[in-house]
């Protein structure tokens, strides 16, 4: 399960008209509304989480069970926990919607591109920026 693809792949992909540029009004509507659906999704998904802690809280009298239980309960906090760290990426990119940033390399300024962006609607920078910061990274350098 990548939460990160799994929405991604499901949601329609933009198709530009001939001639419209790079992050038109259309294009920016389109993203806009992904990442509201995206969202959304998460949310729905955290609040039933804390429905199924909340009802699954009964402690099971056999050591294995509760142990079983508590890292069931451990993961499901844990992927809840990612998901609350890419809501604040989506909004990041709808603020960024708004201000005529999204789907312009942070490093270089330049066009992230259609494809990138439809894979991954919150990246923030071009594969090869993205591709440098992780080498610097790898070597200590960030």
């Amino acid at each position: 399960m990548n939460i990160e693809t799994d929405f991604i792949e499901d949601y329609p992909a933009y198709v530009p008209e001939k001639g419209e540029e790079y992050m038109s009004p259309k294009m920016r509507e389109h993203f806009k509304n992904k990442l509201l659906a995206w969202k959304k999704q998460l949310m729905d998904e955290a609040s039933s989480t804390v429905d199924h802690l909340k009802s699954d809280s009964s402690t099971p009298a056999d050591p294995n069970d509760r142990a079983s239980q508590e890292e069931e309960f451990a993961l499901e906090l844990r992927t809840r926990d990612r998901e609350r760290k890419l809501i604040s990426k989506i909004d990041k990119s709808l603020k960024d919607i708004e201000t005529g940033e999204y789907g312009y390399c942070k490093m270089s300024g330049e066009e992230i591109g259609l494809a990138r962006m439809e894979a991954r609607p919150t990246a923030t920078l071009t594969v090869e920026m993205k591709t440098k910061q992780e080498m610097r990274e790898k070597q200590g350098i960030a």
